[in-house]
């Protein structure tokens, strides 16, 4: 029988999971941990606005007046709503057991994050610039804030 993982309290957000430094420490994120990290990093977006229209429990982003990420509270359970390529969605909820298909959107192209899991906080501000990009690769060029096929691509 093996030992339970390393579980403990960061000084951040999240908590790790696995032993300090070794190459399965992982920095899980709560539903509430999660929509903050989404909600900062989409926020720091060019041309990016925050809307509170769809009601009082829905926080809407856009770029130039096209949704790329909501968030909401599923029966208790803090949400962050983001598009994705049909593909990645497919691959990432075959991936992730916290991704799930769009809550109240399109199944095919949106896709849901749950907190508490796998999820980290690199992988949040992933998803929340794919799908920033892919809103803005649909942009006419002249409206569009950043060259959606350039910005922030790591080497």
């Amino acid at each position: 029988m093996q030992p339970p993982p390393f579980v403990a309290a960061t000084s951040g957000l999240g908590r790790m999971v696995g032993e300090p430094g070794s190459k399965k420490e992982l920095i899980t994120l709560d539903g509430q941990e999660l929509q903050k990290v989404a909600g900062d990093c989409a926020a720091e977006l060019p041309g990016v606005d925050l809307e509170h229209r769809v009601g009082p429990d829905w926080t809407v982003y856009k770029v130039r007046g096209k949704v790329f990420m909501l968030m909401t509270d599923m029966p208790g359970r803090p949400v962050v709503i983001l598009k994705a390529a049909p593909d990645d969605a497919a691959a990432l909820r075959e991936q992730y057991a916290d991704i799930t298909p769009g809550y109240h959107m399109n199944k095919k192209h949106w896709i849901t994050a749950e907190g508490g899991g796998a999820i980290d906080e690199k992988l949040v501000k992933e998803l929340v610039i794919d799908s920033y990009r892919l809103v803005v690769g649909g942009l006419p060029k002249a409206e569009q804030p950043v060259d959606p096929r350039t910005y922030d691509r790591r080497a």
